[in-house]
């Protein structure tokens, strides 16, 4: 099973604009205008679609990854980069993946403390039969890059029982190890859990089995202080109104040992969670779902924006902070993308929705910031239009 996510050409140009025009929002007062300046631009041998998140270190120096372009030939548009660009957007060096090495790495770059790089690569790497075999682009792979961009393949996976299709940031703990997910494969094909030590040796958490406890877990984890990983799965659980589940929140401690935090089932609390989690300090998670929350968008929902609480008995509670495509026209947005959320240190939270303005011929992405004052949900919605003239506008 394939994750929902797709290569594009046209979207991640639209979509990259709009994260640059966020970025500006949320970082100086709203009212405030900005200038908007590209900083680098791609033609395909240095790049094509970058959709991963940026990472940044403290001379402000950029390194990122793109889906396609770079010198490989797993494709007409070749099969993925890594790179690092200065602070004024000039390459000081960029990576080729080669498929045998890794092919599309969509999810961005981890850099640790000195300087090294770390990713996952949808693809590329070997090739088997419960990937696909020997006619697919292969199961995925776990690659280090040091500081001067010179790259060591970790980890290949093999489909069975280590997992197939890791798409997600990774995170690491003290000791260097490395923590991600794969979207398939395992022993019961619906995805897995995984750590990588400094060696480079590789240990299934868990193995997802669909219905009982959630199936598709690409968004990756994100991981507490006492070692506990925490993420979210957007098909499987024990959700009814679904084919194949609503989806799950997650969490597998040290052991491996897995507890499922909310199951969701489409109605008001959501459906089809796929954003990575945002953790505040009083252990509150907060993410997205792609559907659910109301009736609109063809009856299966517009997506909401939930948060899930620890209770004093063990339990969690799920509340639905925002329901999208609750203003007339949904000129709020709908389908919220996967994330993760931003969260201010006065709690507001900012993101994005997939679908909104039109862009062209196709759906652009709209900025909101959803805020709680009192008890009363608020979302203000950053219109691309009124961003380009340093407006907002509140709804």
């Amino acid at each position: 099973m394939r994750s929902k996510k797709r290569f594009s050409a046209g979207k991640p140009a639209c979509a990259i604009f709009i994260t640059l025009l966020l970025v500006s929002v949320i970082t100086v007062q709203p009212a405030q205008a900005r200038k908007f300046r590209v900083l680098h631009t791609f033609h395909g041998p240095n790049g094509y679609a970058p959709a991963g998140v940026l990472t940044r270190d403290s001379a402000g120096n950029l390194y990122g990854t793109t889906e396609g372009g770079g010198t490989g030939k797993c494709t007409s548009s070749g099969c993925g980069t890594a790179f690092k660009l200065d602070k004024n957007g000039k390459q000081v060096w960029l990576y080729s993946f080669h498929g045998s090495d890794g092919f599309i790495p969509d999810a961005g770059l981890l850099r640790d403390a000195a300087g090294n790089l770390f990713g996952t690569t949808v693809e590329g790497g070997k090739s088997t039969k419960v990937c696909g075999g020997i006619q697919a682009g292969g199961c995925g792979v776990v690659f280090k890059l040091d500081k001067m961009g010179k790259e060591a393949v970790l980890h290949k996976f093999t489909g069975n029982p280590d997992g197939y299709f890791p798409e997600a940031l990774l995170v690491e703990d003290s000791a260097g190890t490395l923590y991600g997910t794969t979207v398939a494969g395992g022993v019961h094909g619906s995805g897995t859990v995984f750590k990588i030590d400094k060696t480079g040796k590789e240990t299934v958490l868990h193995n997802f089995a669909g219905k009982p406890d959630g199936a598709l877990p690409y968004p990756g984890v994100i991981r507490d202080a006492a070692g506990n990983l925490y993420g979210v799965t957007s098909d499987g659980g024990t959700g009814t109104a679904c084919d194949f589940g609503c989806g799950t929140v997650f969490k597998v401690d040290k052991t491996g040992r897995e507890t499922i935090l909310h199951n969701f089932d489409r109605g008001t609390d959501g459906a089809d969670p796929d954003s990575v989690l945002v953790a505040d300090r009083a252990g509150n998670l907060y993410g997205t779902t792609a559907a659910g929350g109301n009736g609109e968008c063809g009856g299966t929902g517009c997506g909401t924006v939930f948060e899930l609480s620890p209770q004093s008995n063990g339990s969690w509670k799920e509340t639905v902070l925002y329901a999208f495509c609750s203003l007339s026209g949904c000129t709020d947005g709908e389908t919220p993308g996967t994330g993760p959320l931003l969260r201010d240190s006065a709690g507001n939270l900012y993101g994005t929705t997939t679908i909104g303005e039109m862009c062209g011929s196709q759906d652009d992405w709209t900025a909101y910031r959803c805020s709680r004052p009192g008890t009363v949900p608020l979302c203000i919605t950053l219109d691309v239009h009124d961003l380009r003239q340093g407006r907002r506008s509140e709804e």
